[in-house]
């Protein structure tokens, strides 16, 4: 029991430092996008950090304590909607940003205005995806994305587009046109950055099996991959193997692109003709599935 316990703990230990590693990169990543390319260029992101930025450059107040104002009411959504561990790590996250603004020395990388964009926005997106693996986030808006969601037919994509519309509209309206759209430049190459950091490494994936060895597949699965499996009842028709008419089982599993070919690999070892059907899918929640950071 106490062997257990101690278990548990280091474990728990282990997987905070992880975290706290997670959002002390995720800090100085978009701390280089933001003073190594966008602040030196008065130009803007999306989302709550672009509404700072905005403000940084309308009003001049310090950029550093705008990013805490601003995303102070989403800290508290975050804590009233998903965890107070979540709201904890967040304000790390951001004091520690608004720490790295002041203090870390970062040079002017270029003034090449699509190089900014691109860079600021890829720098920035790193910087919000390692802080979201961390279990923080530096930009609040997603925060205020996923309660709209909850709570009406849009998604979480379509509440921060219509959020960073509005963003990009003031900036043209208050600044300029030409700084709105490469203001869009830099939102989008921060998107696909964190897109690809949340998604593209471990995307989901659904697989289907057709075996006749499908229990000692299952069996794998579960037992040696420790996923969960939906068998779903089906019939044969006609095939490589002749026309069939006989029930048969067909095992369907989600796991991560990083699991897949070794799940490949272990069905090509019990039963080298089985039929496999996959595909990538946009989220999966519940089950045996691996967890994902946050969202």
């Amino acid at each position: 029991m106490t062997s257990t316990v101690i278990e548990t703990t280091t474990q728990a230990r282990l997987r905070l430092l992880k975290d706290l590693g997670f959002l002390c990169a995720g800090v100085l990543c978009a701390g280089m996008g933001l003073k190594g390319f966008l602040l030196p260029n008065d130009f803007l992101d999306g989302g709550a950090m672009g509404i700072a930025l905005l403000l940084e450059v309308t009003t001049g107040v310090e950029l550093a304590l705008l990013v805490v104002l601003v995303n102070l009411p989403f800290i508290w959504m975050g804590y009233r909607q998903i965890s107070l561990g979540f709201a904890i790590r967040t304000i790390i996250a951001i004091g520690l940003l608004a720490i790295c603004l002041v203090v870390v020395p970062y040079p002017l990388v270029t003034s090449d205005k699509l190089l900014i964009s691109v860079f600021g926005g890829f720098f920035l997106g790193a910087g919000i995806g390692l802080a979201i693996r961390g279990g923080g986030v530096l930009d609040g808006t997603e925060v205020l994305a996923i309660w709209i969601s909850r709570r009406s037919p849009l998604t979480v994509g379509d509440v921060i587009m219509v959020i960073n519309v509005l963003v990009f509209g003031a900036a043209a309206l208050l600044l300029n046109i030409e700084t709105a759209l490469y203001a869009m430049l830099t939102y989008l190459a921060a998107s696909k950055t964190i897109d690809f950091l949340l998604h593209g490494i471990e995307e989901y994936t659904a697989v289907i099996i057709i075996s006749d060895q499908h229990e000692a597949i299952r069996q794998m699965i579960t037992e040696q991959m420790g996923r969960g499996v939906s068998v779903l009842k089906g019939e044969k028709g006609y095939g490589k193997r002749g026309m069939r008419h006989n029930d048969t089982n067909i095992l369907y599993v989600v796991v991560t692109r990083l699991e897949l070919t070794r799940l490949k690999d272990k069905i090509e070892q019990i039963d080298s003709q089985a039929f496999i059907v996959n595909h990538g899918i946009d989220d999966a929640k519940g089950g045996m599935v691996k967890g994902r950071p946050l969202h």
